[in-house]
């Protein structure tokens, strides 16, 4: 009998015309369940409707893998408890899952979700400013993503300092967000409709 987690899932994912195969949907409950029970400890989400949380957390990330790049490197800035990373990168396959996350505590939750799910990635319990800094993640990522951070220059060109020549930068917003003021060196690639009132701004080098 499926799981509440399981049931909501192919309930909403058939809702929002999203098809998810098996092997998927097994790795996005195990998050989601271990994501719930740690929240209990510690402020994860506030989210508590579990329709409301299995469209936010999982689905959004999930419509938004069609725009960006499979099977390649991404980077997480500001991970908190791992949506849009940990989804994005279990639908995308990526090689390798950066997660930046400065909480210490929420970085243990992040580092425990990487064991469980098998994901080759790491947790930097740090600021991603200053993790922009380290010259070994120098134009390394392909995929660059970020959710509730606030997107101002600094951030943008911390993003930026992440990227790689043919990388972008995945920005998750509200569709009533105001219009973003881009730095030199990036450009607006294309805008897309992800689950309801959100989308995806995907941005790279020009």
């Amino acid at each position: 009998m499926p799981s509440e987690t399981s049931a909501s899932l192919a309930s909403r994912a058939a809702a929002a015309g999203l098809e998810l195969p098996s092997t998927l949907v097994e790795k996005l409950v195990v998050y989601y369940d271990l994501l719930q029970h740690w929240n209990r400890k510690i402020n994860l989400t506030g989210l508590s409707d579990l329709d409301e949380s299995i469209d936010r957390l999982l689905l959004e990330p999930i419509a938004a893998a069609a725009a960006l790049p499979h099977s390649k490197r991404l980077i997480d800035l500001g991970s908190g408890g791992g949506s849009p990373a940990i989804p994005l990168a279990l639908a995308v396959s990526a090689s390798r899952l950066i997660m930046v996350e400065s909480r210490s505590r929420k970085a243990a939750f992040l580092r425990e979700a990487i064991r469980e799910l098998g994901l080759a990635g790491v947790v930097e319990n740090a600021r991603f400013e200053d993790v922009a800094l380290r010259p070994e993640y120098g134009h390394t990522m392909d995929t660059v993503s970020l959710r509730a951070v606030r997107i101002d220059s600094s951030t943008l060109d911390a993003a930026m300092a992440f990227l790689s020549a043919e990388g972008q930068i995945a920005l998750f917003e509200n569709e009533e967000g105001a219009p973003l003021s881009l730095p030199k060196g990036l450009m607006l690639s294309e805008t897309v409709p992800l689950l309801w009132n959100s989308r995806l701004t995907v941005l790279r080098r020009t």
